[in-house]
């Protein structure tokens, strides 16, 4: 508990790490997470410090290994995941590591580019037979081209595409033919027609599979086609366009007998090609499998050994650049264990000087570290969300494990709805070693962290559920009502006692649809109900004005505890830091205020509910009236709650009045009269009078122990005073606007906890409403055709009741319990100005590794 309590208690010390021992020590020291790094060398560029030649080959190593996962999840190689971390790589082996994946990089590379120009070969070839069986239709030639010239020869029944004929006009044909993508054929076809000015004739024809791209490797429709020109320029400029259009040109035949050998060649060609390439990824994948068997140890290596150099960058080199000198900060408890990582480092390099550390003084803040395991961790979070704590003062994370999921309770409270998040969270947490779970998505993982969060607002949502009785908006009648309505008819009752009791009888109940029952009339109360509200009130048509009632005056009676809680613990904070004057200056003024007031607003909540009967309640005075008449000092006078109350009103207000100019000005002028009228050195101590502040007898005075914890124990305040410099008018700025923020903010975060009763009102409702829309409905139909509609009206009622009232609603009152705690809660002791302790540890660093991880 001292720990959560308070940050733990951190000492600066200095590591003199031998030059040769240095990497194994860190290793040690980042395999423990002990230490946190200051950086001696902020004024020196990252590229010119002395370990940047490492750094380099560390994120040389680090792409090495980025371009093998990628390449074994290109092969669809499952890559191994070992269960323990492997320790940083001992220095003589780093080199060797470097070359071989080196090595390995190269022979991928090579192998790689020889499977993709294969790869690319065959798609092209295969193009190549699909190009040359759909022309084969497209012009018709003869077996034998014998030239024949007629001065004119007849044209109506030759074919335009006839080879012959067109040798016969003297023209010199030319053939280009390819596939081209289907989305560019329209384009294409327009660009020849106005580019060539009609002297082509465009043949083409969709293939029948798809094929894929050797380029680019996507899969797309293609489209056969053959230009046919005349002259050497219409071709020339054919050719551009195509190539223009990203068209796959292939040769074409000129006689049957070419384009048969030209076919017979190819497939023999495709059948090679397929046999090389089968075995080249054979090869490929026994060279992937075996990489990716070592691939994980050494992602996790390089990124240890890398965060080693980082933090060797920060330390800095004695005089003679044989010592590594670095500055930590470590808890007090771990020093132990880090003078035996120091040996350890040391024995393992097989040094004979080892390495040594020892703390130093010094006046900087240290960083807070504040122990959590798996399930404090989430409350922290919450409270580290709104600033992490300074140094040493008091974590309100230890009671926001209670106060945090009982105020949400007291917003949510519904015995079924809490017991359905009790239960999702329960599983949570039953299964919280499951691999899924912990790599789940981001919205999950948010569950998945908050999963004991989850768990006590759902646990202590059952309890406020049944202090409420409200289970899906209906009540549960567990003891029997404490309420007897027989006792209200006459027949109950002798003859005398009918004139002085309002009775019911058989006309007053048939003319009459709201009928009330009289607590005053003998045997109708019969006493509390035994746990939480009476059942019997889910009945009555003023359910709802009785319920606001309890429930606002339960919120402020809430509130003002939680707040004065708040302040108590500033008390602990002024205890720890040495500063007493705090307590009678501002931590008592400030619990006089809150509690003359607002104490005393609870005080007669209380009184009223004890002494005021069924009986007597209609004599009963208002609260609100009683506490308004507290400040305006009514002429006239009041009845009162009790004898004497007008007496004690004006004295609890005269004691609230006086506390505000303390509030105000205590401080301020206290510590005024310490820099003006008192030396701190001039405090008796001991039966010694402090006279110089330099003075060496002074500090002997203090005793070892103040030396060794860096601070001499001098009367409250001196130290203030003394280590800055003096500012009255900013000290008294300061007091005056703390104490108007205080002053009004107890009126405004005591009306903030009203919002217990607001959300918890909207929620009863939002309930009520669904259950009378969907479930009420559905049980009231015929019971021939009931059984059909009620399961999907209960199907229907699941799934809004989860997102509407769970999820939505559960949100809401989240939020507005984390606002209660931030605001109205940590504001009175917490300052949350601290830096958190961020150790160097090895387990910080991710576990996983992916793409981007190593890019």
């Amino acid at each position: 508990m001292g720990s959560l309590f308070r940050s733990e208690s951190m000492c600066l010390a200095q590591l003199f790490l031998q030059a040769g021992t240095a990497y194994e020590c860190l290793s040690a020291l980042g395999e423990r997470g002990l230490v946190q790094f200051r950086d001696l060398n902020q004024s020196v560029s990252s590229f010119q410090r002395k370990f940047v030649g490492e750094m380099k080959r560390c994120e040389e190593l680090e792409r090495i290994l980025a371009y093998l996962v990628q390449e074994i999840n290109k092969a669809d190689i499952p890559l191994p995941e070992g269960e323990t971390s492997p320790p940083a790589p001992p220095l003589k082996q780093v080199l060797e590591m470097q070359e071989q994946l080196q090595k390995l990089e190269v022979e991928l590379r090579e192998v790689t580019k020889n499977k993709e120009k294969l790869r690319k070969n065959l798609l092209e070839l295969i193009e190549y037979t699909h190009m040359l069986r759909v022309t084969k239709t497209f012009v018709k030639r003869n077996v034998e081209f014998e030239p024949t010239y007629e001065e004119f020869p007849p044209l109506e029944n030759d074919s335009l595409l006839d080879y012959s004929c067109m040798q016969r006009l003297g023209a010199k044909l030319g053939f280009v033919s390819g596939l081209i993508n289907q989305g560019k054929v329209e384009a294409f076809e327009k660009m020849l027609w106005r580019v060539c000015k009609g002297y082509t004739i465009v043949t083409y024809a969709e293939l029948d599979e798809p094929l894929e791209d050797p380029e680019t490797g996507e899969v797309i429709k293609w489209y056969v086609f053959l230009i046919s020109f005349w002259g050497e320029q219409i071709g020339y400029k054919v050719k551009k366009i195509c190539d223009c259009y990203h068209c796959h040109i292939y040769p074409y035949p000129n006689t049957a007998e070419e384009r048969k050998e030209i076919q017979e060649g190819l497939n023999t060609r495709i059948q090679d090609l397929y046999t090389v390439l089968h075995k080249t990824e054979d090869y490929l994948r026994q060279v992937l499998c075996k990489a990716a068997e070592s691939v994980y140890s050494r992602v996790i290596q390089v990124r240890k050994m890398k965060a080693i150099y980082h933090m060797l960058n920060m330390c800095s080199f004695d005089v003679t650049n044989k010592c590594l000198i670095a500055e930590v900060w470590c808890p007090e408890a771990d020093l132990q264990e880090l003078r035996r990582a120091l040996e350890d480092g040391s024995r393992e390099s097989g040094a004979t000087i080892p390495s040594f550390m020892n703390t130093i003084p010094t006046k900087e803040t240290p960083p807070t570290l504040i122990r959590t395991n798996k399930f404090t961790e989430g409350f922290q979070n919450i409270v580290d969300a709104y600033g992490v704590g300074s140094y040493r003062e008091v974590n309100p994370a230890l009671f926001t494990i209670i106060t945090f999921p009982f105020l949400f309770a007291v917003m949510f409270g519904d015995f079924g709805h809490g017991f359905v998040m009790f239960l999702f969270a329960l599983l949570l947490v039953l299964n919280e070693n499951h691999p899924r779970l912990n790599q789940s998505q981001e919205i999950m993982r948010m569950f998945f962290d908050g999963r004991y969060i989850l768990l006590l607002m759902g646990l202590f949502s059952v309890y406020t559920g049944l202090i409420y009785n409200d289970c899906f908006s209906k009540s549960v009648n567990i003891f029997g009502s404490g309420w007897n309505v027989s006792a209200m008819y006459s027949s109950s009752h002798a003859t005398k006692e009918h004139k002085k009791m309002v009775l019911w009888n058989d006309s007053v109940v048939r003319h009459n649809k709201v009928l009330q029952l009289d607590p005053s009339v003998p045997g109708v109360f019969q006493g509390p109900y035994p746990f939480g509200i009476d059942p019997i009130w889910n009945l009555a048509t003023n359910r709802l004005t009785f319920l606001n009632s309890f429930k606002m005056k339960m919120s402020v009676i809430l509130g003002i505890i939680h707040m004065t809680f708040g302040v108590t613990l500033g008390i602990f904070n002024h205890l720890h830091f040495r500063k007493k004057f705090n307590i009678y200056l501002v931590s008592i003024p400030e619990l006089l205020f809150m509690l003359c007031i607002f104490g005393y607003l609870i005080f007669m909540i209380v009184y009223k509910w004890l002494v005021y009967s069924a009986e007597t309640s209609r004599v009963a005075p208002s609260i609100l009236i009683e506490f308004i008449n507290m400040f305006l000092f009514p002429a006239s006078e009041t009845i009162g709650l009790y004898p004497g109350q007008e007496h004690v009103q004006r004295l609890l207000l005269a004691v609230t009045a006086l506390s505000v100019p303390v509030l105000f000005l205590g401080r301020p002028l206290f510590l005024l009269w310490l820099h003006n009228g008192r030396s701190c050195f001039g405090v008796s101590r001991s039966g010694y009078t402090l006279v110089r502040k330099d003075s060496e007898e002074e500090v002997s005075l203090l005793g070892s122990q103040d030396i060794e914890e860096g601070h001499n124990q001098m009367e409250d305040g001196c130290r203030e005073v003394t280590n800055e410099e003096f500012n009255f008018g900013e000290i008294l700025m300061t007091q005056v606007i703390h104490s108007i923020e205080y002053c009004l903010g107890c009126i405004s975060n005591t009306a903030s906890y009203l919002r217990l009763w607001a959300l918890s009102l909207a929620h009863a409702q939002l309930s009520d409403v669904l259950w009378a829309m969907l479930m009420r409905v559905g049980l009231r139909v015929d019971t021939t055709y009931g059984v059909l509609l009620l399961l999907p009206v209960i199907a229907f009622f699941v799934i809004l009741t989860v997102f509407i009232l769970l999820i939505m609603e559960g949100l809401s009152a989240f939020l507005h319990a984390i606002r209660l705690h931030w605001v109205e809660f940590q504001n009175k002791f917490y300052t949350g100005a601290g830096t958190k302790f961020v150790p160097f540890s090895f387990s910080l660093l991710p576990s996983k590794f992916h793409n981007n991880d190593l890019a």
